[in-house]
């Protein structure tokens, strides 16, 4: 049962891959997920990208798995296989994300866009929705 709640996750996370969700005041949040063959690099199989842009275009935060970290940013004992990280600010080279499961991703992110919006004084209600996805 568990596993199949767990594939649900995952097809509800895959569902969001194209999407960017236009939000007040220019601001937008652009989802990219695929699956990919299981790897030290990507071992829960899947090639992701969620962000959140500024009307400028500027990327405010993200959670990806595109590329490692710079060394500087993990002791030798803390290295990472796995790629996964996320970006807590526009200046923020990437910090170590643990990879749970699709649900937590999903909420991890959402948390942080909150947080950021907030902060700037924007809503989270999507005013409109695009699917950017080249093949559907």
């Amino acid at each position: 049962m568990k596993d199949r709640v767990r594939e649900h996750g995952l097809d509800f996370l895959l569902g969001f891959d194209g999407r960017v969700h236009h939000l007040e005041r220019g601001y937008w949040i652009r989802f990219e997920i695929r699956r990919v063959e299981l790897s030290a690099k990507r071992p829960h199989g899947l090639n992701y990208s969620f962000t959140l842009h500024g009307p400028d275009g500027a990327r405010l935060i993200g959670f990806d798995n595109a590329h490692r970290l710079p060394d500087r940013t993990l002791s030798v004992k803390r290295r990472q296989t796995a790629s996964d990280h996320w970006h807590r600010t526009e200046e923020d080279s990437g910090r170590p994300y643990r990879f749970r499961d699709a649900e937590t991703l999903l909420d991890d992110f959402f948390d942080e866009v909150e947080r950021v919006l907030l902060d700037r004084g924007i809503g989270t209600t999507v005013l409109s929705e695009e699917d950017t996805r080249r093949s559907k």
